[in-house]
């Protein structure tokens, strides 16, 4: 399968929307969406990823990047996980987790919660 990836506005926030599987073959793809989008002068980048199935260490390495980007020009980053995220979660979260990155993302259940302003995230 190949990756999709489709963008929203939601208030200040750009919302891209990832599914399939994100690896070295489709890592690219993100990295130039969201860089599209800081590109444009959209700084507040949520990465959806609840529709990602399969995630490498080059999808883990192009959400440390998009991290860093987002820091470098004063932006936020969050990230949607599947399901319960932390709790139970989805292939992309035990990723993150199993390599010891999970803490450095703000996680939310889904869109409404990561742009609404009042939620908190998911806790690691």
């Amino acid at each position: 399968m190949t990756l999709k990836v489709d963008e929203n506005e939601q208030g200040a926030w750009t919302v891209l929307r990832i599914r399939g599987e994100l690896d070295l073959a489709s890592a690219p793809a993100v990295r130039q969406s969201v860089h599209g989008a800081v590109a444009e002068g959209r700084h507040d980048v949520v990465l959806d990823l609840s529709g990602v199935f399969f995630c490498d260490s080059s999808g883990v390495n192009v959400l440390i990047a998009t991290r860093r980007l987002m820091k470098s020009c004063g932006g936020r980053l969050r990230l949607i996980l599947p399901a319960r995220g932390a709790e139970d979660g989805s292939h992309v979260n035990k990723v993150l987790g199993a390599l010891g990155v999970r803490r450095l993302f703000e996680v939310y259940p889904d869109a409404g919660s990561a742009t609404d302003g009042i939620s908190r995230p998911l806790t690691a």
